[in-house]
C-alpha cells in the first residue's frame, strides 16, 4: 500500500494519478464491507423465526443510523483540520485535534446515554410500529445506546487516520470493527440465544475493541492525544474553530438528510408500489456513492495537506485530478447501471409490478453517480480546506433548488421526484464549482506587488 510521506514541514504533498488511487482505493473498500454487517445481522435475527425482532432490528438501525450519521461531521472536522496539520508538519497540532475531537465524542456520546429515555421514546413514537416490534425495539436501544461515545470515538480516530493519507489503515480499521461485530452477533444471537439485545451488545463490543485498536494504531503513529493539556485542549481559538467546523457539516448533513427524506416521503405517498421500485433504483445511487466517496477522501487528504504546506500548485492539482476521477467514474457508472440495470432490478425483487415500474425510471437513478460527481468532489475539497461554512450554505441552497423543483414538478408524479433528485445533486456540484476560483483565491493571495523604485529598477 502507498502510504503517506513523513510529516516534514513544507514538505510539497505527491499529487498524481497513483496516490489518488492509492488513497480512495482503501476506502472504497471500507465502504462496501459495510454493508455485510447488516445483511449478517439481519440474517442471524431472521433465523430465530420472529418477525417483530425483525422488524426491530431493521428500525433500530435506521434509530441509530440518523442519530450517529447527524454526527459523523465529527469524521469529516477531524480529517479536515489533521490534513492541514499534517501538511505544515506540526505534530502538536495533530493531537490536539485528534484531543479536542476525542473530547467532543465523549461530551456528546455521554449526553446520548444520560438522554436515552427521550431518544428512546421520541424514536418509539416516531415509528408507531406494533406492541410487540416497539418492545423489541426499546431492548435493542437500550443496550446499543451504550455505544454512543466510542462509536462517534471512533469518527475522531478514523479522521485523524485519513487526515495524515493512512487511507490503508482507516480501511484496516473498518474492517476490524465489522469483523469483530459480525463474530459477536452470531455467538450472542445464534449461539447464546440473545436476540436482539445480543445484536445491539455485538455491537456495543466491536465499537469498544475499535476504540483500544484505533487509539493503538494512532499510538504507533506517535500520536499522544492523552497527553496534550487540558488548558490547550479547551485553548479557545482552537475549539472554536473545532466546534465551527463540525457545526457547519452537521448542518450540510442535516439538509442532506432532509432532500432524501423528502424523496422517500413522497414516494410513499405515492403508493407501496413506487415506495418498492424508487428503494430497488436507490440501491443504484448507494453503489456508485461506495466509490465516489473514495474519491472525496482522497480529496480531503491531498487538498487538506497541500494547504497546511501553503503550496498552491499541489492543492489545485489535487483539485484537477480528483474532479477528473470523480465525473470520469460517474459517467462510466452512469453507462455501466444503464447497461446492466434491468438485470440488477430482477435480482432485488421478484414482484412484477415492481419491477416494470422500476424500469420505467431507471434512466434516472442510472445517470445520478453522474449527477452526483462534482459534489463528491468538491465535498473533499471543500472538507480538506475547512471551507466548511460555504459548504453548508451552499446545500441549504440546493436543498432550496431541490423543493422548488419538486413543487414545479408536483404533477409529474414519480418522474418529478426524480428530476428533483437530479436537479439536487446537480446544483450542488455546481454551486461549489462556481464558488471554488474565489475561494481558492483568498486561501493562497497573491502577493502585492508595488510600484518600481530605483533600488528594484
Amino acid at each position: 500500500m502507498h502510504h503517506a510521506a513523513p510529516i516534514r514541514p513544507g514538505a510539497r504533498p505527491e499529487v498524481t494519478h497513483r496516490r489518488i488511487l492509492a488513497l480512495a482505493l482503501p476506502m472504497t473498500l471500507a465502504n462496501v464491507t459495510t454493508p455485510l454487517l447488516g445483511l449478517v445481522g439481519t440474517a442471524a435475527v431472521g433465523r430465530l423465526g420472529d418477525a417483530a425482532l425483525l422488524g426491530a432490528l431493521a428500525l433500530g438501525a435506521v434509530v441509530f443510523d440518523y442519530l450517529f450519521w447527524t454526527f459523523g461531521a465529527l469524521r469529516m472536522a477531524t480529517a479536515g483540520l489533521t490534513a492541514q496539520a499534517t501538511g505544515a508538519g506540526d505534530r502538536a497540532e495533530i493531537d490536539r485535534t485528534l484531543a479536542r475531537a476525542l473530547a467532543v465524542a465523549l461530551t456528546v456520546g455521554l449526553a446520548m446515554v444520560a438522554g436515552q429515555g427521550p431518544l428512546g421514546a421520541a424514536a418509539f413514537r416516531l415509528f408507531g410500529a406494533s406492541p410487540a416490534v416497539t418492545e423489541a425495539l426499546a431492548a435493542y436501544f437500550a443496550v446499543r445506546i451504550w455505544c454512543a461515545p466510542f462509536t462517534l470515538a471512533n469518527y475522531a480516530i478514523l479522521g485523524s487516520t485519513l487526515g495524515r493519507g493512512r487511507t490503508d489503515l482507516g480501511l484496516g480499521l473498518q474492517v476490524a470493527i465489522n469483523a469483530v461485530n459480525v463474530a459477536l452477533t452470531l455467538l450472542l444471537v445464534l449461539g447464546l440465544g440473545a436476540g436482539v439485545a445480543g445484536a445491539a451488545l455485538a455491537t456495543v463490543l466491536a465499537e469498544i475493541a475499535g476504540t483500544a485498536l484505533g487509539l493503538a494504531v494512532l499510538h504507533r503513529l506517535g500520536s499522544r492525544p492523552w497527553r496534550v493539556p487540558v488548558a490547550e485542549v479547551v485553548e479557545r481559538a482552537g475549539l472554536a474553530r473545532m466546534l465551527s467546523v463540525n457545526g457547519d457539516v452537521m448542518v450540510r448533513t442535516l439538509a442532506l438528510i432532509t432532500a432524501l427524506a423528502l424523496f422517500t416521503g413522497l414516494g410513499a405517498r405515492a403508493g407501496d408500489v413506487t415506495l418498492a421500485a424508487n428503494a430497488v433504483l436507490q440501491n443504484l445511487f448507494l453503489i456508485g456513492s461506495f466509490f465516489l466517496d473514495g474519491f472525496a477522501t482522497a480529496a480531503e487528504v491531498l487538498c487538506g495537506q497541500a494547504l497546511g504546506a501553503r503550496d498552491e500548485g499541489a492543492f489545485r492539482g489535487a483539485v484537477r485530478l480528483c474532479l477528473g476521477w470523480c465525473l470520469g467514474f460517474g459517467l462510466a457508472v452512469s453507462g455501466l447501471f444503464l447497461a446492466v440495470g434491468g438485470p440488477f432490478i430482477d435480482a432485488i425483487t421478484t414482484a412484477p409490478e415492481v419491477r416494470a415500474f422500476a424500469r420505467d425510471f431507471l434512466v434516472y437513478a442510472a445517470l445520478t453517480p453522474l449527477a452526483a460527481a462534482a459534489a463528491f468532489a468538491f465535498d473533499g475539497v471543500y472538507i480538506g480546506a475547512t471551507w466548511t461554512r460555504a459548504m453548508r450554505n451552499l446545500m441549504l441552497a440546493a436543498l432550496a433548488v431541490d423543493a422548488a423543483m419538486l413543487a414545479a414538478t408536483r404533477e409529474l408524479g414519480n418522474t418529478g421526484l426524480w428530476l428533483a433528485m437530479l436537479t439536487f445533486l446537480a446544483a450542488r456540484g455546481l454551486g461549489q464549482a462556481v464558488l471554488y476560483p474565489r475561494l481558492a483565491a483568498g486561501a493562497f493571495p497573491q502577493p502585492r506587488v508595488g510600484p518600481l523604485t530605483e533600488a528594484t529598477r
